[in-house]
């Protein structure tokens, strides 16, 4: 930007560059409407509600009982599964005998 004082220095286009900054006071509603966005509060609204439901119904999940309860049936599984691998891995280090 030129001042009074300074010389003007290159092309006429250089000269004559400003920089301009604006500041505006809004809410994002009016920042939208003024942008052209879509309104999208309704969907929003949706989200949260759906998403609090969900939250809502797993909040059981939660509770130490529930808790114990899936990681005991997870343990067994995995006791379960374990036992049987180290059959087949018994049998076929005896030759292939089956287990009785």
């Amino acid at each position: 930007m030129l001042r009074p004082n300074d010389k003007a220095v290159g092309s006429a286009s250089e000269s004559l560059k400003m920089k301009v900054t604006v500041e505006i006071d809004c809410t994002p509603v009016e920042a939208r409407s003024f942008l052209g966005l879509p309104d999208v509060t309704a969907l929003n609204e949706h989200m949260t509600s759906e998403m609090q439901k969900r939250m809502d119904a797993n909040m059981a999940a939660l509770a130490p009982e529930e808790l114990m309860k899936n990681w005991m049936a997870l343990g067994m599984g995995a006791q379960e599964q374990f036992r049987k691998l180290m059959t087949a891995a018994a049998s076929s280090a005896m030759g292939g005998a089956k287990p009785k």
